[in-house]
């Protein structure tokens, strides 16, 4: 980390996230504490020029007219308007920021009467993990969660930030391992960082009701006993739930306004939730006890500095086509039936595994009930070994994770379902009769 000194700028924004004895500086990595956004810069000069009858600020092509010199035959092709072709703002464009909060309040009204910060836009979710990692995290710094997750957590925490990942037993028989965690915060240390994926991948499980206030209340519990927390909820497949007595909302909204130890950082996006896997637009946004507007706006100004560091700002274009979407008086009846299509998916595979009790010779489903997958435990047989021979003679693909075999069935049709648990079945007794 640099000897140099810390710049005025992040000076500033270190002393208002101090304020009112907030422990929100104490969370920040080393990177963080010099995190700024350079308002007095570049971005800060065209802003006070913005305007002017002369504007020779900022590296943007414009026709003589004043708008953007941008291809015709791109331009053709849009269904966004002619700014889309410009740069976002860092934080991202501020009617979308505005309104994704909106609907966070709409989603989970838990939220209702709280706080939270504007969210800032990130490249998708990847990016807002990276950009949360680099805030946060330094070197030796330990991410406490679930042994079953997503691997490329082990690419932006652990390469990308050189922290190290502790994992907990994910499942206690049926049931989310609560106390699991419980014990890992009760270790060594004041600064603990907590990683929880509802739904989640790989197991697409997400927390029942009563696991959801026993989750906010093991964490009450840590910061009122003097432990300092920083939680990263990534929410990617938030929404996507299928059975009653699952919690349908974020835990952001149990977490948010807990308790002036915990500082909640939800990480989301309209990656899953609105279909559109290739736009990569995210959301950062921050909850905490006690709080308030210069806390907020500190955390955001470092959030988008880091965005800035590394990729200037997010797709424009995809930002002005969410705005139109969620505007759109469709969008909510075609969100429904896009959610119905893969709550059809999950329930026929409910009943395959019910209409099959053979399976359970081959094969343990893992406990799942949202999302876009599910994983199983092979019976007797090496899950890669499993995971080739599908390959190689049953025209069936699936993901190997931590012993299991992850299957994705977002991605398959319905009328394949029974083919692809009997091909499993199959490939698993196959398998057992050559070994």
């Amino acid at each position: 980390m640099s000897s140099k000194p810390i710049h005025a700028l992040a000076q500033k924004l270190n002393a208002d996230l101090a304020a009112g004895g907030s422990v929100v500086p104490s969370l920040l990595s080393q990177r963080g504490l010099r995190a700024y956004f350079p308002s007095q810069g570049i971005l800060g000069q065209s802003a006070e020029a913005r305007g002017s009858r002369i504007n020779a600020t900022i590296g943007t092509a414009f026709e003589d007219d004043g708008s953007p010199l941008s291809l015709e035959c791109i331009e053709a092709m849009l269904l966004t308007p002619p700014d889309s072709f410009l740069y976002a703002p860092s934080q991202g464009l501020p009617a979308l920021r505005a309104r994704w909060r909106e609907m966070l309040f709409e989603k989970s009204p838990s939220l209702l009467g709280r706080t939270c910060s504007l969210p800032v836009v990130t490249s998708a979710l990847t990016h807002a993990l990276y950009v949360t990692g680099l805030l946060f995290l330094d070197p030796g710094d330990t991410v406490i969660l679930p042994d079953l997750y997503w691997d490329n957590y082990e690419l932006i925490f652990q390469e990308g930030c050189g922290a190290r990942l502790k994992t907990f037993k994910t499942f206690r028989g049926r049931h989310f391992n609560v106390p699991a965690l419980e014990r890992q915060l009760g270790g060594r240390g004041e600064k603990k960082i907590v990683l929880l994926n509802f739904p989640n991948n790989p197991t697409g499980y997400t927390a029942t009701e009563e696991e959801a206030l026993a989750l906010r209340d093991v964490l009450l519990r840590a910061a009122e006993g003097g432990k300092r927390l920083l939680v990263i909820l990534d929410d990617a497949y938030f929404g996507l739930v299928y059975e009653k007595g699952v919690y349908r909302e974020s835990l952001f909204g149990l977490l948010a306004n807990l308790h002036p130890n915990l500082l909640t950082v939800k990480l989301d996006g309209p990656t899953k939730e609105d279909y559109v896997w290739g736009m990569r637009v995210g959301f950062v946004t921050y909850g905490m006890q006690g709080a308030g507007a210069p806390h907020y706006q500190a955390l955001e100004a470092k959030t988008a500095g880091l965005v800035r560091m590394t990729i200037s700002n997010a797709n424009n274009m995809g930002q002005h086509l969410l705005l139109q979407a969620f505007a759109h008086p469709d969008y909510a009846r075609q969100k429904q039936v896009k959610f119905a299509t893969l709550e059809a998916r999950y329930r026929r595979i409910r009943q395959i595994l019910r209409r099959h009790p053979e399976y359970r010779e081959s094969f343990a489903a893992m406990p799942f009930n949202s999302g876009y997958f599910m994983c199983v435990r092979p019976a007797g047989v090496l899950a890669d070994a499993l995971r080739r021979l599908l390959v190689a003679e049953y025209q069936t693909g699936a993901i190997v994770q931590s012993g299991l075999l992850r299957l994705a069935f977002s991605s398959v049709p319905l009328d394949r379902l029974d083919e692809l648990f009997a091909n499993l079945d199959a490939a698993v007794r196959q398998l057992k009769a050559t070994t």
